[in-house]
């Protein structure tokens, strides 16, 4: 339909700019954005309790570290449906949340060292602890002020 009205207006595809070209020829409908999201938000899901049942198996260790991180990689993902790829790195990298950003992607990166090169496992379950904590903190910069609530809250708790 966007290609017919820009015929009927004149304006031809030489006339955008690439990255709106590629932009326009990947676009979805809300549907099916909502649909994708679904899936890979249930996706990482399935992936983060699937390695949390694996972490009581001998040797499940690794399984749970690998199928936890790609859960969480999975949900980060997600979003890219709703928002669309270049707006979510936009938000991801805006000030407000950019150390919790390289903080949560750091921490993802880490839990696959500590399991696959390092062979550390109390190190993995730390990374993995940590990567659900920065997650979680990246995950509340979106709500407005809840990062303030939470803060009040510990300081309340422990003062």
């Amino acid at each position: 339909m966007e290609k017919l009205r820009r015929v009927l207006t004149g304006q031809d595809d030489e006339e955008q700019g690439l990255t709106a070209q590629v932009l326009d020829a990947s676009t979805l409908s809300f549907g099916t954005r909502v649909r994708w999201f679904a899936i890979c938000f249930v996706a990482g899901v399935v992936c983060s309790i699937l390695g949390t049942a694996l972490l009581w198996l001998p040797k499940g260790i690794k399984l749970f570290a690998l199928f936890y991180t790609l859960g969480n990689i999975a949900a980060l993902a997600s979003t890219c449906f709703l928002m669309g790829p270049l707006k979510q790195l936009k938000a991801m990298f805006e000030p407000k949340r950019l150390i919790a950003t390289v903080v949560m992607l750091l921490f993802l990166v880490l839990t696959l060292c500590a399991v696959f090169w390092w062979n550390k496992k109390g190190l993995a379950l730390l990374f993995c602890i940590l990567q659900f904590l920065a997650m979680t903190w990246y995950s509340l910069s979106y709500i407005p002020f809840a990062r303030d609530a939470v803060i009040k809250c510990f300081s309340s708790c422990l003062g």
